[in-house]
């Protein structure tokens, strides 16, 4: 049986959450736009999870809207925003996610003008460049809140308030600070705010924008006008209502669960530093559950894979790139070299793993390290 360390991946879906969830799978097949009893018990379904999403993130339910994930709420504020203006300057950080980078590049094929904003050897957004885009009248920007990679949290309220004083409109990705760290919607001066439910221990295929009610917003996907017209199509019930109860999981644990997961993270980094192993972005803040690390002359991809075989599951680097063997975008950005940065692995943390399981990885990973590391002796 393997022990799972990659739930800045994905996370289990909770017992709890499916149990909210199994009526809507079975007996409960209403369309929640239908004007019968069915269609009422699942409209109700849908707007108590909204309420429950809202809840967690200090909002009005009527400000969540329901997307399919991540990365199409990224996708909607960054193309249903531009709809909306004149083209401008949209401005990101050098270490969002690629859903968030791709269309705001792509917005240069309708006369945008497309700017990275650099990043320290930490993994924060420098604040000098996010002051020189701003005064070049950016009228996009978007700065996620913790990096999915090195777990590094950003300073966007701050960054935010900049961006309000300018005149551009703000948005943050927190899909993977969402239920790990506080996430408060209007502490953070941003008009836009995306989630997703699959990292919180809910079920894949439901997300969602957080938006301010006075945003302008055009919908990317146009049907019969659900969601306030801003994303059409027949809502996903059971999905919707596993966010919601997922978010309700994570507000009540969220007090418990930090402290906890940052204990187990500092128990294993300190194993970690016995074995000579380079933490990224370990001098800032991060969330609780994560380290990125590497050793030298040691390829991540080929890590991963042995520790697989010791019965561990860990990352390299984001999931949905995890099939290339380019190094890190986010450590090229940070100024990492790129041979270090072949190397990252990424442990990071869930609600059910223990200080025995850190323990044994921290074995498993010693064994491993050396093996490899004699093999690159020989080799050489």
């Amino acid at each position: 049986m393997h022990v799972y360390f990659d739930h800045n991946a994905t996370t289990p879906l909770d017992g709890r959450v499916l149990e909210a969830m199994l009526p809507y799978l079975r007996e409960q097949c209403g369309n929640a736009s239908s004007r019968h009893e069915y269609g009422t018990v699942a409209r109700k379904a849908v707007e108590d999870a909204r309420a429950q999403v809202a809840a967690l993130v200090g909002v009005q339910p009527v400000q969540v809207i329901f997307t399919s994930g991540g990365t199409e709420a990224n996708n909607l504020f960054i193309r249903g925003a531009a709809a909306g203006m004149k083209p401008g300057q949209v401005a990101v950080s050098a270490i969002e996610h690629p859903c968030v980078t791709a269309p705001a590049q792509d917005l240069a094929r309708q006369g945008w003008t497309f700017r990275k904003l650099r990043v320290n050897r930490d993994g924060l957004v420098d604040a000098a460049d996010v002051d020189a885009a701003l005064a070049e009248k950016t009228a996009l920007m978007s700065v996620m809140l913790a990096n999915n990679e090195t777990g590094v949290i950003q300073d966007v309220a701050a960054i935010g308030e900049r961006a309000r004083r300018a005149g551009a409109v703000m948005h943050t990705d927190a899909v993977q600070a969402l239920g790990k760290i506080p996430v408060e919607f209007p502490a953070l001066n941003v008009q836009a705010m995306t989630l997703s439910a699959h990292k919180i221990c809910g079920p894949k295929g439901a997300g969602a924008l957080v938006v301010d009610k006075r945003l302008d917003l055009r919908a990317l996907l146009a049907g019969g006008g659900q969601e306030r017209g801003l994303r059409g199509g027949t809502e996903n019930v059971p999905a919707i209502v596993g966010f919601g109860a997922a978010c309700e999981l994570a507000a009540s644990r969220l007090t418990e669960l930090g402290p906890r997961l940052a204990a187990l993270r500092d128990r294993f980094e300190r194993g970690l530093a016995g074995l000579g192993g380079v933490i990224f972005g370990a001098a800032v803040p991060r969330l609780p559950n994560t380290s990125y690390f590497a050793f030298a002359g040691i390829h991540g991809e080929t890590l991963v894979i042995e520790l697989d075989k010791a019965g561990y599951a860990v990352g390299s680097g984001a999931a949905c790139s995890s099939a290339s063997t380019a190094p890190s975008g986010t450590l090229l950005a940070m100024g990492v070299e790129p041979e270090l940065a072949r190397g990252a692995v990424r442990f990071s943390l869930g609600a059910a793993n223990t200080a025995e399981q850190v323990d044994g990885f921290l074995a498993a990973l010693a064994a491993v390290v050396q093996r490899l590391r004699r093999l690159t002796a020989i080799a050489v």
